[in-house]
């Protein structure tokens, strides 16, 4: 690994090489926060991508991709003067030592869990903080992970559910109202209903320290690993899909199963 002087040459070289390719490339040249805002999104999924599969490798260059865009939208505010990339350094050293007191104070918190609930009384308190308990949920994030934040920071003022346990009588309910609006056929209140059961589904999973988004993608990849054995072999047959009966699927769709138990797919 590098020494504190080598990742602080390495990360003034790459700023110098960011200001030279602003004021000569005629594409970083044009670049507003408007025009780069999609390609963060992209670069931010990619890294996303990388974490999952723990690419070690492709990690480390969607990282590098992803802070050229923090300090690009840097780069543009210090053109008209408004911040720079030091003044976003400034701040957020500054946010987490405030938000640290068990480390640069005298508050006391022992757990992780400590720390999350004295995180969010503090955020609360702070000058240009969060005016509510939601308020600092952004809206643009994901319905799947939206919910799972919301309840987050409920839990960290208390509104919670006393033992973990309780929360699948609660499923249980939403399932339940869920299944008598689909047997009415009345769309509007089958969506709302919906809604609701996969709240609560989310709520159980965040009881069980389980992160939904993180278990959804491993069931949605390991169900593109399967069906993609069965599409193939249907290939290698000479037949199409529409052509296989559910029967013959599922057949190969336990093939399928039984190889990834063994390591394989």
């Amino acid at each position: 690994m590098h020494s504190r002087e080598e990742k602080l040459e390495a990360f003034g070289r790459f700023l110098d090489v960011l200001d030279t390719l602003r004021e000569k490339c005629p594409w970083d040249k044009k670049q507003t926060n408007e025009s780069l805002r999609p390609n963060t999104i992209e670069e931010t999924f990619e890294l996303c991508d990388a974490l999952m599969k723990d690419d070690k490798k492709n990690i480390c260059k969607e990282l590098g991709d992803v802070l050229l865009h923090v300090c690009f939208y840097a780069k543009i505010a210090s053109e008209t003067g408004d911040f720079d990339i030091a003044d976003v350094c400034d701040k957020l050293t500054d946010k987490l030592i405030f938000r640290h007191p068990h480390v640069y104070g005298e508050a006391q918190a022992d757990t992780a869990g400590q720390v999350s609930q004295n995180w969010e009384q503090i955020k609360l308190k702070e000058k240009d903080g969060n005016k509510s308990v939601l308020g600092g949920v952004p809206e643009a994030l994901p319905s799947l992970i939206k919910a799972y934040r919301i309840q987050d920071k409920a839990r960290n003022v208390g509104f919670d559910w006393e033992k973990k346990e309780d929360v699948w009588d609660k499923v249980r309910e939403e399932l339940g109202e869920l299944q008598a609006e689909l047997a009415r056929e009345d769309k509007e209140k089958s969506t709302d209903e919906f809604g609701d059961f996969l709240f609560s589904v989310i709520n159980a999973g965040r009881l069980y320290h389980i992160n939904p988004d993180n278990a959804l993608e491993r069931t949605n990849r390991k169900f593109i690993r399967r069906f993609n054995y069965v599409e193939q072999h249907s290939i290698r047959q000479g037949r199409s899909l529409k052509d296989m009966t559910l029967g013959e699927m599922d057949a190969l769709w336990n093939e399928a199963k039984e190889i990834e138990k063994r390591g394989g797919l």
